[in-house]
């Protein structure tokens, strides 16, 4: 491969790590608003939401110059591949982490509702996993990858726990219902982070083994170390 070439493969990895770093960034900004109420931080996050937009279209667009010109072989065939949906992946996380910061500022309006405990740790997960899928990336470790996958399950137990629990607290008193359902709206958007960090993580399953795994359930099961540390 020429130097010319080889220079555009590492453009299109150095902006998608931008667009990464980015995306880091913003998400764990929205959980800091959310947890220290405050407003400010949802401001910077929907404000920055824009560059990481851009980095998308940007993105795909040098993608679809590489693929036309180019002629790339399977491997890098995969590679553009795996960039352009990741990058996908991670404009929806940010879009979730504006989510996160409007629905924060909502509730700053009211008294909290209950102690921030089950959300912060859905958070924590979920940023974990986002962090981790990068770092397979760009360590190209596929076995991190897996283990990635696995960790979905405990965002999903824990998100429809704390919907039980909201959804008692507004049959209870009606009072709560605002403040419910934006906690449940805040629930719901890490799940989804979850949900596109296991995505990314499948892509760099499939770069680095040639493998599609997006349907193949045995490796979305968790681990046994995972299930015995799941309790109240």
């Amino acid at each position: 491969m020429s130097l010319f070439w080889e220079q555009q493969l590492a453009d299109i990895r150095e902006q998608l790590l931008m667009m990464s770093g980015l995306t880091e960034r913003n998400l764990a900004l929205a959980m800091r608003a959310l947890v220290e109420r405050d407003d400010k931080l949802c401001d910077t996050v929907e404000a920055e939401d824009s560059q990481i937009d851009q980095l998308e279209i940007h993105i795909d667009e040098m993608v679809i110059t590489y693929m036309a010109t180019h002629g790339p072989i399977a491997r890098d065939c995969r590679l553009m591949l795996a960039a352009s949906k990741i990058s996908s992946n991670l404009e929806r996380i940010a879009d979730q982490a504006t989510k996160i910061a409007r629905r924060t500022r909502e509730l700053n309006t009211e008294p909290l509702l209950k102690p921030l405990i089950d959300i912060p740790m859905m958070g924590e997960i979920a940023q974990e996993m986002l962090r981790d899928s990068l770092t397979a990336f760009v360590d190209s470790n596929s076995d991190l990858a897996v283990e990635i996958i696995a960790r979905d399950r405990s965002v999903d137990s824990i998100n429809k726990q704390l919907d039980r629990e909201l959804t008692g607290l507004m049959v209870e008193n009606p009072k709560t219902i605002s403040r419910a359902l934006n906690l449940m709206t805040v629930a719901n958007a890490i799940e989804r982070v979850a949900d596109h960090a296991t995505n990314i993580a499948e892509e760099v399953f499939y770069l680095y083994r040639g493998a599609d795994i997006r349907h193949d359930l045995s490796f979305k099961q968790p681990s046994r170390s995972d299930s015995s540390s799941q309790g109240s």
